[in-house]
């Protein structure tokens, strides 16, 4: 059975096709600059080759139909037609407070994450125009089931996700913490258990899901008691743009002084601050260059980053009342070694016997000592293989 996993944004469109029975990728690759001059496609086929076509691609359909052609011919084809996909899944970002877990694809469904697109404005308008497209191009003989980032944090309780605002603006406007990544943290709490041996309902986890954008999970016994993104991807710390957690009075303040309409505010807050902000860089492999060539600003991002995220490791070992076991995932989080040493080096207090020699070596494993108490783990996360397993229970 062949899984066709999409990833819809506003401007791109990222697939693979996963053989879900022995969870092969068969194909990947994106569509970028959608609806805008120079747009293009980039493929990979299983072996490593890359291709790059320049397609004009004035909306998602065209879009859809670009990966088509390029599943079906020439030196990317892998299969014969779409007759071979027997599913969709698809990633959408907000779910909001009814769409609490994966869901086939219904005219109702459809309504309600357009409802909610007020919350995840820059993801939610983009995953629909996708989905709309596959079911222009599939029509509704193929399955399509949407899977959502914040349904595996839906199982926090309330004294998690209520924010200390008046009460009426939740119950008007439904704001509360949502989280996001639920894909990614879902993904490796999974894979630790496997590593470890033991059954996730019995473990108490924290993972931290590092990249261009950053969020830290609690998760015990299975279920999500907390995670560091809010409302909005922007709470939570230091990432690429984003601020994180910032002083509510520092922004009222700056747009009074600055004179920022929301928006503007907003563009700041996202856009703007986090690492390139600070140190004058986003990408945080240029972060790590420039602080180590004696740039201070950037040194001081990196700082910042470390002592955020060892901060928050060690709140929700307190929320947990203790921890098995912690996993590093993402970008950052799976390539950036001296930042895990720097984090697990102030979490001796937890239990957490470094191994510096793993850390150097492991892709996915363990890089503490045996017979550490608390154990810490790299394991590369895998949204779109998450995404499949989920659409292949759904559709069958």
């Amino acid at each position: 059975m062949n899984i066709l996993v999409i990833n819809a944004g506003s401007s791109s469109l990222k697939y693979q096709l996963i053989h879900t029975q022995d969870e092969t990728v068969l194909a990947s690759g994106g569509c970028q600059r959608i609806g805008l001059e120079g747009s293009f496609l980039e493929a990979k086929l299983p072996d490593g080759e890359k291709f790059k076509k320049d397609i004009p691609m004035a909306d998602h359909t065209q879009a859809f139909c670009a990966v088509q052609e390029t599943l079906t011919q020439g030196a990317t084809k892998v299969i014969d037609s779409l007759a071979e996909v027997s599913a969709v899944g698809h990633r959408v970002v907000q779910g909001g407070p009814h769409l609490q877990k994966s869901m086939l694809v219904t005219d109702e469904v459809l309504a309600e994450i357009e409802r909610v697109s007020e919350l995840a404005p820059l993801h939610n308008p983009a995953h629909l125009q996708g989905i709309r497209a596959c079911l222009e191009v599939f029509g509704s003989a193929v399955p399509q089931v949407v899977v959502f980032d914040t349904a595996f944090h839906s199982t926090m309780p309330p004294e998690a996700y209520i924010f200390p605002l008046p009460y009426e603006y939740y119950e008007k406007y439904k704001v509360r913490r949502y989280g996001f990544h639920g894909t990614s943290h879902k993904f490796v709490s999974a894979r630790c258990a496997e590593l470890l041996g033991q059954p996730l309902k019995s473990l108490k986890l924290i993972t931290c899901h590092l990249g261009n954008g950053s969020s830290i999970t609690a998760i015990q016994n299975g279920k999500v008691i907390d995670t560091s993104m809010g409302l909005t991807p922007l709470d939570g710390f230091l990432m690429g743009t984003r601020c994180g957690a910032v002083d509510p009075s520092a922004v009222l303040y700056l747009m009074k002084k600055e004179g920022w309409s929301p928006d503007e505010a907003s563009d700041v807050l996202n856009k703007q601050s986090g690492a390139l902000g600070l140190g004058g860089f986003a990408d945080d492999r240029d972060l790590c260059v420039a602080a180590a060539a004696g740039n201070e600003k950037a040194a001081l991002a990196r700082k910042i980053q470390h002592y955020q995220v060892r901060k928050l490791v060690g709140s929700y070992a307190a929320a947990m009342n203790g921890v098995d076991a912690i996993v590093f995932t993402g970008g950052i989080g799976e390539n950036v070694r001296d930042l895990r040493a720097n984090v697990c080096g102030g979490l001796a207090f937890l239990g957490v016997d470094f191994d510096a020699a793993a850390n150097e070596m492991v892709r996915e494993g363990e890089i503490t000592n045996p017979g550490s108490k608390v154990r810490v783990l790299v394991i590369p996360t895998n949204e779109e293989m998450l995404i499949a397993r989920e659409t292949l229970e759904l559709s069958k």
